[in-house]
């Protein structure tokens, strides 16, 4: 496991800017739905766009940071699993929606997707 510069391992540095660009994707994906909904869809869209730039600003970095020591089947689990993490309580607590269950099985399902793209050959 490599370190950059700062010391932090490759793994851990794409790991948190892919959580802060999953914030903003989130966020630009469906914010809109609660703060736009009065609004004409291009105007979520172009909000949507302008938030979306900072996502891409952290993911293409952490991408690339990544490919380092991952391949792209390990990032993109990786991406998938921190979705879910950032997902769930942008839902419970921005959306003000329940938890549900399915949330747990989901988590489960990925959970397990991360244990076999990872795992030793």
């Amino acid at each position: 496991m490599s370190a950059s510069a700062f010391g932090i391992p490759v793994v851990l540095q794409t790991a948190l800017l892919l959580t802060a660009s999953n914030v903003f994707m989130t966020f630009a994906w469906y914010a809109h739905l609660k703060n736009l909904n009065d609004r004409p869809w291009w105007i979520a869209a172009l909000a949507s766009w302008g938030i979306a730039l900072f996502e891409y600003l952290l993911q293409v970095p952490a991408n690339r940071i990544g490919h380092r020591e991952l391949d792209l089947g390990q990032l993109k689990i990786m991406q998938e699993a921190i979705t879910l993490v950032v997902f769930v309580p942008f839902v419970i607590y921005y959306m003000r929606q329940p938890l549900k269950l399915d949330y747990l099985w989901a988590g489960l399902c990925i959970l397990g997707a991360v244990y076999f793209i990872f795992r030793s050959p």
